[in-house]
């Protein structure tokens, strides 16, 4: 875990930025001691929304499956990408 006093974002900017990006992790900022703010570089922020919605998306799977709720076989679904494959092949937009 990386911490500054929130000033340095002021003061540092380009540090904070570089350290950010070459760290991959976010930064914390203190004001007074306490925290503030946190700050990351746009690529650990969008790879971290992703694996959110993701992780979310299983956990909502696997909820269904408990629940006894069944979405589509193996079969039908194979039929569908096979479907969205040849239709990609012959140059047509997918419909999902």
């Amino acid at each position: 875990m990386l911490i500054k006093p929130s000033a340095s974002i002021r003061q540092n900017y380009n540090e904070i930025a570089s350290l950010c990006k070459s760290s991959g992790e976010p930064v914390y900022l203190t004001k007074n001691g306490e925290g503030d703010l946190v700050v990351m570089d746009i690529a650990s922020f969008v790879r971290r929304e992703k694996m959110l919605k993701l992780r979310e998306d299983l956990l909502s799977v696997e909820e269904d499956r408990i629940a006894g709720r069944v979405g589509i076989t193996p079969e039908e679904l194979e039929v569908y990408l096979e479907s969205i494959i040849a239709g990609v092949e012959n140059g047509k937009e997918a419909s999902v």
